[in-house]
Parts: structure tokens; C-alpha cells; sequence
């Protein structure tokens, strides 16, 4: 075993209660499906699914396209305030009892308001869910709200629009759905808008397209971090970069596996990405539908890769560091991975 640990079950003894930050979590991606069949029958939508054992079948998926096709169906039961924080309680219950004490989530309005759902709805559920869950177990949030890349700058720019009143509740913009042919030049003004706004850039680049994309989403997006970035590693100078910069990337091992960016978690490149300095995280992205939420996919990876003691408490530091908070609430997160990182003392 590497350093620190006797076993694979003291690793993930290690992992289970290793303080945390979740940086790359879609909130619509953690409907489960025992949820979507309770809210579908409370909303009277027809799903076409008989069963929750179809709906698990169901996701299998060989591309990132075919994963979006089901998660806008599945989108499709929510439809109230209270829908909206009953999914987003579930997830910080299960957050919480991963050791995750802070979350920046994404939500896609777009994909609810073209279904007649308000733009304030969807807000007011999922922020009175993050403000009961300060309040009871002492998370704390950050709400990232997300462009869908498929539709149009125009359309991005209205959703910006719909957004002004609530920016008291809105942390940062994001750059989501389906990637390849839908590059970050293709928003930059609503961007640049955005940035002017006073909010956080972030864009998902490099899943299944080019380095180049994650360089449009540096230089033309100006972005805070990096969601996934993995394509960036066919690109040394781009490497070199990111890791002179300290740009945060949200990596996300069982999506990766799910959606086939790599054929097996042994091939992952996580390690490659530590070694060659970048500050990467872990995060489970879509968890209900890629198999697992975050302690799950620090698991997976830790033994595929067989991470080490370090390794694994640089991944939940650089999740702090990476995070919108102060450098205040920063500091106060390192110093308890720290304390959490010392011995026992001996008696």
C-alpha cells in the first residue's frame, strides 16, 4: 500500500471522513430515480419508464450525448418550488455524509424554463434547500448557473437577463451540455457581460472536445477554473500553463468512465495531472446517473490508481483552494484537512 495506509479498507476509512469540497455538481444530475417516479406521480407527468430498474438500465450510455438526452427527459418531472428543494436537499444529505462541508452546484435554467417552468421557481426552491442546510449541518454553497451550449448566444443572453434579479443568490455563470461543435468563442460576449456582472466564470472545456477549447475558454472566456479539462494533457504547453496559472480543474472520474472519455478507471489521468503539477479535484458531476457521488469517486480513482495519503489530501486541499470562498473560509477549510491529517497523539 502507499504511504500511510495498511489496507485498501483503512484508505477508504481515510476517504470517508477526508473534509471536502464538491466543485462540479449539476443538480438536475442528482435526481435519483426513486425521486423522479415520486415526482412524477406528485405532478402527474407520464415517464416513460415502468419501473426504477428501467429507468437504471436506461443509463448506459457510449457518449456525452446520449447521457443529455435522457437527463433532459428526466428533468422533465420537476416542475414546483418544492420539487426543486426536495432534489437539492437529497443531495446536500448525501454530501454531507460524504464529508463535503462546501458545494458550488450547477443548475441549468434553460432546460426549465423552456418548459414553462419560472426562472424564480427554480431559484427559490433550490436556495431555500442551500440556506436549510447551513443552517443544519453547517455546509456551506455557492450556486453556479449554466448556459446550454447547444442553444444560442441570444438565448444565453435572455437567460442572463431572467438571472438579474436574483444575482443576490447567484455566485457564477457556467458553460454546459453538449461540447463538441459548440466551442467557448461561441459566447463570449454573454460572458464578458456576465464578468462585468461581478459573477465567477467557469465553462466546461476538454471533456470530449479539443485543447483548443479549453485555451478559447482561458483567453476569451477569462474563466475562474476549468470544469473537466482532461483533453488539455495532449498539449504540453497547455499543461504548462494551466499549472503556472494554478487553474483549478474539476475532474470527475466515474463520469469520465460512464460517458467514455476513458475505457477503464485505471487509464485515468488524474495522476498525470498531480504529477505534472495542476491542481485537480474530484467530483461526481452527474451522480445518479454516472454511479456514485463524490466519496465514490475519490474511491474508485484512489483504487485504480492506488493513491496515496498525500495524493488524496492534495486533491481535497486543492478542492478548497479552488472554491469561490474568502481566503478567510479558505484558510479555516486547510487548517481542519490539516488537523484531520496529523495523528492520533499516543497515550
Amino acid at each position: 500500500m502507499p504511504d500511510g495506509f495498511a489496507s485498501t479498507e483503512e484508505r477508504a476509512t481515510f476517504i470517508a471522513a477526508l473534509p471536502k469540497a464538491e466543485l462540479h455538481l449539476h443538480i438536475e444530475g442528482s435526481l435519483e430515480p426513486e425521486l423522479m417516479f415520486e415526482l412524477a406521480q406528485r405532478n402527474h407527468v407520464a415517464i416513460p419508464f415502468a419501473s426504477i430498474e428501467e429507468v437504471r438500465a436506461a443509463y448506459a450510455f457510449s457518449n456525452l450525448q446520449d447521457f443529455l438526452d435522457i437527463y433532459y427527459q428526466g428533468m422533465g418531472v420537476l416542475h414546483t418550488e418544492q420539487d426543486f428543494y426536495d432534489l437539492t436537499a437529497a443531495y446536500l444529505a448525501r454530501a454531507n455524509a460524504d464529508a463535503v462541508r462546501h458545494v458550488e452546484i450547477f443548475f441549468d435554467p434553460q432546460g426549465h424554463t423552456a418548459r414553462g417552468i419560472a426562472f424564480e421557481t427554480v431559484v427559490a426552491g433550490i436556495t431555500r434547500a442551500l440556506d436549510d442546510t447551513a443552517a443544519s449541518y453547517g455546509m456551506t454553497s455557492k450556486l453556479i448557473m449554466c448556459f446550454l451550449r447547444h442553444l444560442s448566444e441570444a438565448e444565453a443572453e435572455a437567460t442572463l437577463d431572467e438571472a438579474l434579479p436574483f444575482l443576490d443568490r447567484i455566485d457564477g455563470v457556467g458553460l454546459d451540455s453538449s461540447e463538441v461543435g459548440h466551442p467557448p468563442a461561441k459566447f463570449e460576449h454573454v460572458f464578458a457581460r456576465a464578468r462585468g456582472l461581478g459573477l465567477k466564470i467557469v465553462a466546461h472545456a476538454g471533456e470530449e472536445g479539443p485543447p483548443a477549447y479549453v485555451l478559447e475558454a482561458l483567453d476569451l472566456l477569462k474563466v475562474d477554473r476549468i470544469d473537466h479539462g482532461n483533453r488539455s494533457l495532449e498539449d504540453p504547453a497547455l499543461v504548462a500553463r494551466l499549472a503556472a496559472e494554478g487553474m483549478t480543474l474539476t475532474v470527475c472520474p466515474l463520469s469520465n468512465l460512464k460517458l467514455c472519455v476513458v475505457g477503464d478507471i485505471a487509464d485515468h489521468p488524474l495522476r498525470t495531472m498531480l504529477d505534472a503539477g495542476l491542481a485537480a479535484t474530484v467530483n461526481s458531476d452527474d451522480p445518479s446517473y454516472f454511479g456514485g457521488y463524490v466519496n465514490a469517486n475519490y474511491q474508485a480513482v484512489a483504487d485504480a490508481l492506488d493513491l496515496s495519503r498525500d495524493e488524496l489530501l492534495t486533491l481535497a486541499r486543492n478542492s478548497f483552494t479552488g472554491s469561490f470562498l474568502s481566503d478567510a473560509d479558505k484558510a479555516r477549510h486547510l487548517a481542519a484537512i490539516d488537523a484531520y491529517a496529523r495523528p492520533a497523539p499516543r497515550v
